[in-house]
């Protein structure tokens, strides 16, 4: 669970868009946009395109992957912003129609709206790890294994999704990488015709602006990282630099619920919440609700939803129904918030990109380490990543985000993110001299455009208008937490 689907992904976009569904070909570009075919999915007003790039950049002229674009604005603006909602693994057809509709108007005006699929990933050459359902079943075991033997069923089950995926996506495995997904980034750049990137990047998206900052810094635009991966640190420390952050984030939830008792009927304390949603955990390892959601499923719908409040109140009805005898709620919304298939193309870019080790004991004492503070996630998070544990694919090159002549570009962060821990922030902000940061006071993961939030948004969007970093980070106080 490194690193979850982005939030921007599930609010509704509600403006038009001028991009016409007619094929155009905008002035100085390669990029022939047209309607999008139906199977994408694209909101009404976006424009697709595609672009082939080198499977292997080493062998730039060998065989090539397509790559699928989305637009959504005015082929007449006189710049573009690229925009990656995360992952990875996340498709980008919607992103463009949803930001270019939550933008201020003298930025809507400015930019035409970019997105695209990465390499493996949706309907850009994607890596496929064929039918996987048998292997997860429902429910799944419950995430702190009961024994050694239990231990060993879940490890054997990441090895095979590991193995499946190679079976599948042999060939494409050793290439779905950030570096090679920045290199097709600096390809988009040049067939739209600029000198400069102009990027917007979520979540993991962050990751892919800060590799991109660093291996094409002079083709380096405008930058926004938003809730900002840490670059010192690979996969396997990030994920135990989450446990905690999720763990305090939970704290904050339960505190919430019990500040809504007369709603939830979970407790009055923070305290009093956290022991019934421990006993309901139990309930659910004795007797699954519906045969489909034991505790596993509810530890997987709670850290989903520490990604940002809006989805606080869903989880915690479903849970109270539940406890008052609706099982039927909590199914639904584990429909919403749980884990319901292998995300192969998150795993090639996760365990592609860094090196982790292969020897279970050593996932296993650094587990049972992480549980003493952070019970609730610790061994969740280590499941979400146990595949990379066999994965049959050689790792990226090592490279230091922020090495050469790197220019600064504008972090946006909240204080308690639990995907993507502050002190992420903070290292990126090292490593990246010269770089200011917008710090929301709030936990939301995905902070410009989608938290409400106008200290932040007023200068990250100056920054985007003129090209002028703040001449000091900005510290906000957080959006008023959600109603019950």
């Amino acid at each position: 669970m490194t690193v979850r689907a982005m939030r921007i992904a599930a609010v509704a976009a509600v403006a038009a868009t001028v991009l016409g569904s007619a094929s155009a070909t905008a002035a100085g570009t390669a990029v022939k946009w047209a309607e999008c075919a139906p199977e994408l999915n694209a909101p009404r007003g976006t424009g697709c395109a595609q672009l082939d790039v080198p499977l292997d950049y080493a062998d730039p002229a060998g065989k090539q992957l397509t790559l699928t674009l989305s637009a959504a604005g005015s082929l007449d603006a006189p710049n573009v912003l690229v925009v990656n909602p995360g992952g990875p693994g996340e498709s980008g057809i919607g992103t463009p129609k949803l930001v270019q509709s939550s933008l201020p108007p003298e930025l809507g005006s400015q930019y035409l709206i970019v997105s695209f699929d990465p390499r493996g990933v949706g309907a850009s050459s994607p890596v496929t790890c064929g039918d996987t359902s048998g292997l997860l079943p429902a429910p799944m075991p419950p995430s702190e294994p009961a024994n050694a033997d239990q231990e060993q069923q879940r490890v054997a089950v990441a090895s095979k999704i590991a193995g499946a995926c190679a079976e599948h996506s042999a060939a494409l495995l050793p290439h779905i990488t950030t570096q090679n997904a920045a290199r097709d980034m600096d390809r988009i750049r040049t067939a739209l015709g600029k000198d400069k990137l102009d990027y917007l990047g979520y979540s993991y998206g962050t990751k892919l602006g800060a590799t991109y900052a660093t291996m094409f810094p002079g083709s380096t635009g405008r930058m926004v990282l938003d809730s900002v991966v840490d670059p010192t640190i690979g996969g396997y420390q990030a994920g135990f630099e989450q446990d905690p952050a999720l763990q305090h984030r939970a704290e904050q939830f339960f505190a919430w619920v019990a500040a809504h008792d007369d709603k939830y009927h979970l407790g009055t304390t923070g305290d009093a919440v956290g022991s019934a949603w421990t006993d309901t955990r139990g309930k659910l390892d004795a007797e699954p609700a519906e045969g489909k959601v034991g505790s596993a499923e509810l530890d997987q719908m709670l850290a989903s939803a520490m990604y940002v409040d809006t989805s606080w109140g869903t989880l915690a009805d479903a849970v109270s129904r539940y406890r008052a005898g609706d099982a039927g709620a909590l199914s639904s919304a584990a429909g919403q918030l749980a884990l319901q298939s292998v995300n192969g193309p998150q795993l090639a870019y996760n365990c592609a990109d860094d090196k982790w080790p292969t020897d279970w004991q050593t996932w296993h004492a650094d587990t049972v380490k992480a549980a003493k503070d952070a019970p609730l996630f610790a061994w969740l998070n280590t499941w979400y990543s146990a595949p990379c544990a066999f994965w049959k694919a050689p790792t990226a090159p090592p490279l230091q985000i922020g090495s050469g002549n790197v220019p600064p570009v504008l972090l946006v962060q909240a204080k308690d993110d639990s995907a993507t821990p502050l002190v992420g922030a903070q290292r990126m902000q090292q490593a990246m001299q010269g770089s200011r940061m917008v710090l929301s006071d709030g936990g939301n993961h995905g902070q410009f455009l989608f938290d409400e939030n106008t200290c932040v948004d007023e200068p990250v969007t100056q920054y985007l208008r003129t090209g002028k970093l703040p001449a000091a980070d900005v510290k906000c106080p957080a959006p008023p937490a959600p109603g019950a």
